[in-house]
């Protein structure tokens, strides 16, 4: 690991990973249950902290981590949360688990008279990639004159979960992560149409259980819409040399969306936009804080219809409509 002013940089599947978690932070209360055995029934409140982190060397240096995500649940107990995402193991994952975990501690130390009290967060991280020797559980253990303390630091592993238990366990935050199962395949499918068309299959029963899941009111189309954008993602980076898996798996997730499905995102996206913008608004005034929320309810809303395939000129129409804008000011969305 390098010293100095060194910043990490995050992949493609980092980027997913937040995603995830900050548009449909929800989805994380079943992995949380998986993981860690916790009871969480979804009512639980999500707060996100930074996840910027500056970590001091040797020689006044300083080293800006950006950690996958930290979150708070609260519930009947409040427990903070970091997890990490990560493609495949490597040497130093340990020792940057150990550093944000204990900046993360430091960040919110109290100190009351001469004693310092630090917590730990519940941290885990999600392998993508697995084999034989990838670790079940990581360890990290301290030495201090006061005696030796140690902690676990669970590992899940997305090719353990076929479709059935994602579905059955709620954990629909692994869906964009699923085509990792089939990495090893990508040479058989780009040969082999039949084989290509049963992972076409797979897929579109991933859609059809999202679709009903939707329809039921399980999830929101907003929801819906973010796991396959984002399994589209993550299709376009793994299988970037693999033609056939991407553009066979994208002709089952991807494509325009009907109008109707539109509209229910827009209506979504308003609703979040006014809902942001309200809790902005209890600090910086209840009116700007509305003009923010619809100003950031737009930006989201435009770019998922982008990446869903919408027509310019259609998104375009419905946000005039919906957000009751002029030609002039809506084109400055796109």
């Amino acid at each position: 690991m390098e010293n100095g002013n060194a910043k990490m940089t995050s992949t493609p599947y980092d980027d997913v990973f937040r995603t995830l978690l900050n548009d449909c932070s929800h989805l994380i209360i079943p992995v949380l249950n998986e993981i860690f055995g916790a009871s969480y029934t979804g009512q639980e409140e999500i707060i996100f902290s930074p996840n910027e982190h500056f970590i001091n060397r040797q020689g006044g240096s300083t080293d800006e981590r950006i950690t996958d995500t930290c979150f708070q649940v609260q519930g009947e107990e409040t427990r903070k949360y970091h997890l990490e995402c990560q493609s495949s193991t490597d040497s130093s994952m340990l020792i940057r688990f150990f550093e944000y975990d204990t900046q993360i501690a430091l960040d919110e130390g109290e100190l009351a008279g001469n004693v310092l009290t630090v917590t730990m967060p519940h941290s885990a991280v999600l392998f993508l990639r697995c084999g034989p020797s990838t670790p079940d559980t990581l360890k990290v253990r301290m030495v201090t004159p006061g005696g030796t303390v140690e902690y676990g630091i669970p590992a899940m592993k997305t090719k353990r979960y076929g479709l059935e238990e994602v579905f059955g366990k709620n954990l629909l935050f692994l869906i964009p992560f699923h085509i990792f199962t089939h990495e090893a395949r990508f040479g058989e499918y780009e040969d082999d149409r039949e084989k290509l068309a049963a992972l076409q299959e797979e897929y579109e029963q991933i859609k059809r259980r999202l679709e009903t899941l939707a329809e039921s009111g399980m999830i929101s189309e907003y929801t819906r819409c973010t796991i396959i954008d984002m399994s589209g993602r993550v299709v376009e980076h793994i299988a970037a040399k693999h033609d056939a898996v991407r553009e066979g798996v994208k002709a089952v997730m991807g494509g325009r969306i009907l109008e109707h499905e539109a509209k229910t995102i827009l209506e979504s996206g308003i609703a979040r936009g006014r809902k942001e913008g309200l809790e902005q608004g209890i600090e910086q005034g209840i009116e700007q804080g509305i003009e923010q929320g619809i100003e950031q309810g737009i930006e989201g809303t435009v770019s998922i219809l982008k990446n869903l395939g919408l027509p310019m000129q259609a998104i375009l129409e419905s946000i005039q409509k919906q957000y009751h804008l002029s030609p002039e000011k809506s084109r400055q969305y796109l």
